[in-house]
């Protein structure tokens, strides 16, 4: 492999080797409990739990130590951890002495770099300016807040219990305390939400001036309130051109203001791209640690039982809360790889496929994707695949032509 390639790599890959970053995973910890549950959520979480929260904790604790045991290396070292993410639920719902002692216990099962980002997600309508001054103690750096709408009837349709000046408060008590990127979550396509109310909430986010924006456009999913209600006639999902202007809008905004692209949901200062997130897009290593937490590790994709109360008695008892298992063959975990890095605005690298699977990527391909780059949804340079401004809009046009054919 000639000089350039390796250095191509390493730019790509946080200015590592594919083949370090290959041997390290990201950590994501699910703290499932919310004090209501959001009329759009599929999540795995639950209103009514809050007593469970510490032996939750106790029991999170139990499989960080059982995880750094599994994930050592061949030498038997701590296995590296490059980003640590408290994902729900509401995390922000854990005491400050839960979440350092689920922090010191990470430190102690992994190899936590120096440098690590540690994210956590909040409800902007709980945040108080001495727990977020806490959180900055022990080392969280990253907070992204589910704003989702400054419009309150739009919040309420949703269930939220915030209101738009909770997001402003929490925005500038979050600031006060320390934290240098931020994030803001907020959604499109809502059941009668207007342009004009979508122009509003991205203006308003903009005054808060965050290091980064996730925009989603709501997918209404089966068993939610909201999927009963679109069934009844009682909620009209939002036109899907509509949704595609309110998409556009939002990315010439965005960039206009200074925020790059970088994946198709989601915008960043330069510098605040989210790493942890990008170690899904890139397809690297996690462990997904907590209820019904997903993981991807050793060539295997797994899952943990999904009932809180489950987790805590299997790992009372010290046994893996295990639900689920797939083995990832070569082809799954290509097709994988590619289909994850076409969602950045980068796109595919091609001489670091081959490096990390051994096979060209046009071999691996073949002609399934004519059609789709003939239809100009594609872009091609050389080393670099790519979805075009129109394929970032039916991406999963391209990404069904990926996946490799069923026996």
């Amino acid at each position: 492999m000639t000089t350039s390639i390796c250095r191509a790599s390493c730019n790509v890959f946080f200015g590592e080797p594919l083949s370090a970053l290959l041997e390290s995973v990201s950590l994501y910890l699910h703290v499932p409990f919310c004090r209501t549950r959001c009329y759009y959520c599929d999540f795995n979480t639950y209103a009514g739990l809050l007593p469970l929260r510490e032996p939750y904790v106790r029991a999170l604790l139990t499989e960080i130590e059982l995880a750094g045991a599994l994930a050592r290396t061949a030498s038997g070292r701590p296995r590296r951890a490059r980003t640590i993410y408290f994902g729900g639920g509401t995390p922000s719902l854990l005491s400050v002495e839960q979440i350092h002692r689920l922090l010191d216990a990470c430190h102690t099962a992994f190899a936590v770099d120096s440098e690590a980002e540690i994210s956590l997600e909040a409800n902007p309508g709980s945040l108080t300016g001495p727990y977020l001054q806490a959180l900055r103690r022990l080392g969280v750096n990253r907070l992204s807040l589910g704003a989702q709408s400054f419009d309150p009837r739009l919040l309420k349709l949703l269930g939220r219990t915030h209101s738009p000046d909770d997001v402003t408060r929490a925005v500038r008590e979050a600031r006060a305390a320390g934290f240098s990127s931020l994030n803001l979550d907020l959604m499109f396509g809502l059941p009668e939400q207007t342009m004009a109310q979508w122009r509003e909430t991205l203006l308003r986010a903009l005054e808060l001036e965050p290091d980064h924006l996730s925009l989603y456009s709501l997918i209404v999913e089966e068993g939610t309130p909201f999927f009963t209600w679109v069934q009844e006639g009682r909620l009209v999902p939002a036109d899907e051109d509509l949704c595609a202007e309110m998409y556009e809008y939002a990315d010439a905004l965005l960039q206009e203001a200074g925020y790059a692209n970088y994946e198709i949901s989601n915008w960043a200062r330069p510098g605040h791209e989210c790493r942890h997130n990008l170690t899904y897009w890139l397809n690297l290593p996690y462990l997904g640690l907590g209820a019904g937490a997903y993981s991807c590790f050793g060539g295997r994709r797994f899952s943990n039982v999904r009932e809180p109360r489950q987790y805590i008695r299997l790992l009372a008892s010290r046994q893996r809360p295990e639900a689920e298992s797939e083995t990832l063959s070569p082809e799954t975990q290509m097709a994988e790889t590619a289909i994850l890095a076409l969602r950045t605005a980068r796109g595919l690298h091609l001489p670091s496929f081959r490096e990390r699977f051994g096979l060209d990527f046009w071999q691996f391909v073949g002609q399934r994707l004519q059609r789709v780059s003939e239809a100009g949804l594609l872009e091609y340079d050389g080393s670099w695949l790519r979805l075009s401004k129109r394929g970032r809009l039916l991406g999963n046009e391209v990404f069904l032509c990926l996946l490799p054919d069923e026996d």
